[in-house]
């Protein structure tokens, strides 16, 4: 432990105009540079620099790895400047030190060269008009923020399955961290944590309470003995009893206990009716009506392109809040290749048919081997949609509602896209602006990107079968390498055999279909 004067004393050789380096102290005093630094800190002194050889200055970086988007304006702006001096190979190494992209330090770069131009002076307004400018400024933000929540609570409850809530109910831990997520998205979006906690059914302190413990889980324990308002076995057999005589028994619930109540006899309420009966089996659907079912959608299979198609619909943000843009994107399962990709400023069935008659004109599509497969959404299931389908004599297919994970394709489509370096940081300004971005990341998707659920190599080179001769070349490279030097493989070499079989929601795992792993250096 040091003494107060040693501290000060180590403080003022530093501060001193021609002081010395922290390297220095811990020679001359044995002081180790983390205490020296410590002790600087905490007086608000800067330490002299370190004498180097003619060494370039490190980037001081972020002190903990952090998205490029988490950056600060001044680690932003020192990276650009010392790529500015890199170039080949050695910025290549610089990027990925930093855990950056190109496209992170032209934007960044812009972005400064853009605050560096000057704003032209505005005359000064008359004072009523700029009163009443910004109280329309005040509003517009009001309704902009409403807007906003709006649009918050309907995404959030088209996620949410159901009512969450209810007075006594049990939320397992993994119900409750699902609740936070979805709430915390809503409230990232202009949502107020009250309504947002009121659309899924729970109070804002339940919420609350449930981030302070992280989700956690439900400490009660029991019941360890029966309520004391449950039916006794008389009272159970009293409605069974009452269901099956022949006076009720044609009748549901809803409609036995009114008229019980009509006669002046009280046995028990409809829900209580129906568990017992559900209880009892006795409760199976005798209505005209064919029953609810929540089947898994077929599997689709495709052996070539243009037999399966997987098309979405994603929200692009545009610069008035609570407005977005709607990409409309098809895709095909087998080549993963974007066949047709526009954005409209509204969301509606006729775009859809006219989105797709184009791709299926282009593509000189046989109908009667083309599946479409999308989600249970209303331009999808539209009646101009579906008209157009069945004019074409193309066969739709829908998932299961509310379950994204029948439509995965597309649903990862729209992950790569949205998590390019590229994708921009700002909304869009004008459905036009948006249209030439897609233009440019379909194309570069289609042509460059190599995917890596076909074996690496471009959707546009597997959709016209230019993926097969390049598949065979990069085997041919692996099995001369081996034979050069077999020791670094334990096994066959890695797996370069094209992909025959793609399915669209698959019913259970083939592994005699599967292509062999393989392990390689």
């Amino acid at each position: 432990m040091y003494s107060k004067a040693m501290r000060d004393l180590v403080i003022r050789k530093v501060s001193a105009d021609n002081g010395i380096t922290p390297s220095a102290l811990e020679r001359e005093f044995g002081v180790s540079r983390a205490s020296v630094y410590r002790w600087l800190k905490a007086a608000r002194v800067e330490p002299q620099l370190e004498e180097t050889d003619d060494q370039p200055v490190p980037l001081p970086g972020p002190t903990k790895m952090k998205r490029p988007q988490d950056w600060s304006a001044e680690e932003k702006l020192a990276a650009v400047l010392e790529a500015a001096t890199l170039s080949g190979e050695e910025l290549g190494a610089f990027l990925r030190r930093k855990g950056l992209h190109e496209a992170h330090l032209k934007q960044w770069r812009e972005q400064m060269l853009s605050g560096l131009n000057p704003t032209p002076v505005q005359a000064k307004k008359k004072e009523p008009e700029s009163k009443r400018v910004r109280t329309l400024e005040r509003e517009l933000r009001r309704k902009e923020k409403a807007l906003a929540e709006t649009a918050a609570l309907l995404v959030l409850k088209k996620k949410a399955q159901g009512d969450m809530g209810g007075r006594g109910r049990r939320h397992e831990q993994l119900v409750r961290q699902q609740v936070l997520d979805l709430i915390n998205d809503a409230t990232a979006q202009g949502a107020s944590l009250k309504l947002a906690s009121k659309t899924l059914g729970l109070a804002a302190r339940t919420v609350q309470r449930w981030r302070e413990q992280n989700g956690g889980e439900d400490g009660r324990q029991g019941p360890l003995s029966p309520p004391a308002n449950k039916l006794s076995p008389e009272e159970r057999q009293q409605v069974l009893s009452v269901a099956n005589s022949p006076t009720y028994r044609d009748l549901s619930p809803k409609q036995i206990v009114p008229r019980l109540a009509d006669e002046g006899c009280y046995l028990a309420s409809e829900s209580t009716f129906y568990r017992i009966l559900r209880e009892e089996n006795q409760l199976a659907h005798r209505q005209r009506s064919r029953p609810a079912t929540h089947r898994r959608p077929k599997e689709k299979t495709a052996t070539g392109p243009c037999q399966v198609w997987s098309w979405d619909i994603t929200y692009l943000r545009s610069t008035i809040r609570g407005k977005f843009f709607y990409l409309y994107t098809i895709l095909d399962v087998w080549s993963r290749k974007i066949v047709a990709a526009k954005v409209f400023p509204a969301e509606c069935a006729r775009h859809s048919a006219e989105l797709f008659v184009e791709a299926f004109q282009e593509y000189d599509v046989d109908p009667k081997a083309l599946t479409l497969h999308s989600d249970n959404g209303s331009p999808m299931k539209g009646s101009t949609m579906l008209a157009t389908l069945q004019r074409l004599g193309v066969v739709p297919s829908f998932s299961r509602p509310g379950v994204s994970n029948d439509n995965p394709y597309s649903e990862a489509l729209f992950r790569t896209m949205k998590y390019r370096p590229e994708y921009p940081s700002r909304p869009f300004d004008t459905d036009q602006e948006a249209q030439q971005w897609v233009d440019v990341f379909v194309h570069w998707y289609n042509t460059e990107h190599l995917h890596s659920e076909i074996r690496f190599v471009t959707p546009d080179d597997r959709h016209h079968g230019r993926d097969i001769d390049k598949l065979k070349n990069r085997k041919s490279v692996y099995e001369q390498a081996r034979k050069k030097k077999p020791e670094r493989w334990a096994n066959q070499v890695r797996n370069w055999t094209p992909i025959e079989i793609v399915r669209l929601n698959p019913e259970r795992i083939r592994a005699s279909e599967e292509a062999p792993s393989s392990k390689a250096a």
